[in-house]
C-alpha cells in the first residue's frame, strides 16, 4: 500500500512538473516563430503542446489512482515483458487501421478521415488496462499523424487517444472488474458499455477539441473550421461504431483464446 502511495505522488508530481515543461516549451516555440503563423516546422510549439496533454493525463491519472484505491497488482518479470510486447502490438495494430484502412476527406488544407485505428486503443485497454493500453494506442495513431500528413494533429491525436484509453480502462476493469469476471455474458457486457463510453466520449471531444485547435492554434478561417469540424463529427461517429463492432467482436474471439494459452492478464 506504501508503494502504490509513492506511485500516485510520484504520479501527480510529475505531471505537475511534465505541464510547466510544456508550457515553458511553448512559450520558447512562440518567442522562436517569426511569421506569426504555426505550422508543421514549429517543431517547439508542438513538444510543448505535446508535454501539458501528457502532463495534464499523468495528474489525472494520479488523482484517479488515490480516489479509486485499488490492490496492486504484481507481475513477473516474464509477465512484464509479454505486457510490454502486447502493447507494442497494439501500438503497431493501431498505426496500421490509420494508416492502411484510411479514406480520407479534405477541406481546403485540412483534412480528416475514415479509419479502424480507435479499434485497436479500445481493445488495448480492455485487454492491458487503461494507461498501458491508452498509451499503446496514442503511440501508433500519433506516430501514423507524423507519417501521413496529419502531423498539425498530433499532440491532439495523443491527449484524445490517451484519454479514449483511460475511459474504457476505468469503466471495464475499475468498475466492472472486467478480467476477473469468469461470465463470458457479462465479460461482454462489461466491454460493450466500457467501449461505448470511450467511443462517445471520443465522438464530443474530437470534433470540439479539433474546432478550437485549428481555429485559435492555426488561425483557419471560421467557416473553414466550422465545416471541418462538421465533417469531424460526422467522421468520428462512423468511426465510433465500427470501432465498437470491431473491438467487441475482436475481445470475445481474443479472450478465451487467450485464457487457454495463459497469455492473459488479470488486473485487480
Amino acid at each position: 500500500m506504501e508503494n502504490r502511495k509513492k506511485q500516485n505522488l510520484c504520479l501527480t508530481l510529475g505531471g505537475m512538473i511534465v505541464i510547466l515543461a510544456g508550457i515553458l516549451v511553448t512559450i520558447l516555440g512562440y518567442k522562436l516563430n517569426r511569421d506569426g503563423e504555426i505550422t508543421a516546422k514549429d517543431t517547439a510549439v508542438f513538444v510543448g503542446y505535446f508535454l501539458v496533454m501528457a502532463g495534464i493525463l499523468l495528474l489525472s491519472n494520479g488523482i484517479i489512482r488515490h480516489l479509486f484505491k485499488t490492490a496492486a497488482v504484481h507481475y513477473t518479470e516474464s509477465e512484464r515483458a509479454r505486457r510490454i510486447a502486447f502493447a507494442a502490438l497494439f501500438a503497431a495494430l493501431s498505426y496500421i487501421g490509420f494508416q492502411y484502412f484510411r479514406f480520407d476527406l479534405t477541406v481546403g488544407s485540412e483534412k480528416t478521415a475514415f479509419h479502424l485505428g480507435n479499434t485497436f486503443v479500445v481493445l488495448a485497454a480492455l485487454f492491458l488496462g487503461g494507461m498501458t493500453g491508452g498509451l499503446a494506442g496514442a503511440v501508433g495513431l500519433t506516430l501514423a499523424d507524423f507519417t501521413s500528413g496529419y502531423v498539425t494533429s498530433a499532440p491532439k491525436t495523443f491527449f484524445l487517444k490517451l484519454c479514449i484509453g483511460l475511459i474504457v480502462g476505468f469503466i471495464a476493469h475499475t468498475i466492472f472488474h472486467i478480467s476477473r469476471a469468469q461470465s463470458a455474458k457479462k465479460n461482454m457486457r462489461a466491454a460493450l458499455i466500457a467501449s461505448i463510453c470511450g467511443m462517445a466520449f471520443n465522438i464530443v471531444a474530437d470534433p470540439l477539441v479539433g474546432y478550437f485547435y485549428k481555429k485559435y492554434l492555426f488561425g483557419l478561417p471560421q467557416d473553414i473550421a466550422n465545416t471541418l469540424a462538421k465533417l469531424s463529427s460526422l467522421t468520428t461517429a462512423v468511426n465510433a461504431v465500427l470501432s465498437v463492432a470491431a473491438a467487441i467482436l475482436l475481445y470475445g474471439a481474443l479472450r478465451p483464446a487467450l485464457e487457454k494459452s495463459g497469455l492473459f492478464f488479470r488486473k485487480a
